[in-house]
């Protein structure tokens, strides 16, 4: 078990934490009151996410082996981390009176792509393809928190996917260490 894994990212959330309950008073009906210009800015940012994080699950989805081995175990995790953060952005595009994105079939291909490519190719091309999707997701985190003015029960919902991502990065980097 990697030691990173009980501490806190940014100083606020814990990463160990894998799927955040959710209690039916965590559901709202939101957005209502705010000007168009900022809900089509959180629109586009909710659509972003969703279809990012859809692509990360599947990366993982596809270079899990039939191997027992803590790799798989880690991949595991992270895939069911990955699957609740594109539920977590399903949700609030719901909350908003959205829809999912009609082509995000498109981000499911290129996760299958990446992930099964890397698979192919072996543990350190999977461990190099997992930081360089989770190092992009971290910069659309990182910009999409600064540039929208989120309702704050979102930001922290975005916030925490952050940190988790961030939390993804350090976990694939000392793997990949510790392969050389």
């Amino acid at each position: 078990m990697m030691a990173d894994n009980a501490q806190t990212v940014k100083g606020q959330y814990d990463i160990s934490i894998i799927r955040p309950a959710m209690r039916d008073e965590d559901f709202k009906l939101r957005g209502e009151g705010f000007a168009p210009d900022r809900l089509k800015r959180i629109k586009k940012a909710l659509l972003t996410l969703h279809t990012l994080e859809l692509m990360a699950s599947t990366v993982y989805k596809f270079q899990i082996t039939g191997q027992r081995s803590e790799m798989n175990r880690q991949l595991i995790a992270a895939m069911c981390n990955e699957m609740g953060h594109y539920q977590d952005f399903q949700i609030k595009l719901y909350e908003y009176g959205f829809k999912p994105s009609k082509l995000r079939w498109f981000f499911w291909f290129v996760g299958f792509a990446f992930g099964f490519g890397s698979r192919l190719l072996g543990k350190r091309a999977m461990l190099k393809v997992g930081v360089f999707v989770e190092s992009k997701a971290v910069d659309h985190y990182a910009h999409l928190l600064a540039e929208i003015d989120w309702d704050d029960e979102t930001r922290k919902v975005v916030e925490k996917d952050a940190a988790d991502e961030d939390g993804h990065i350090n976990r694939w980097k000392a793997l990949l260490q510790s392969t050389s």
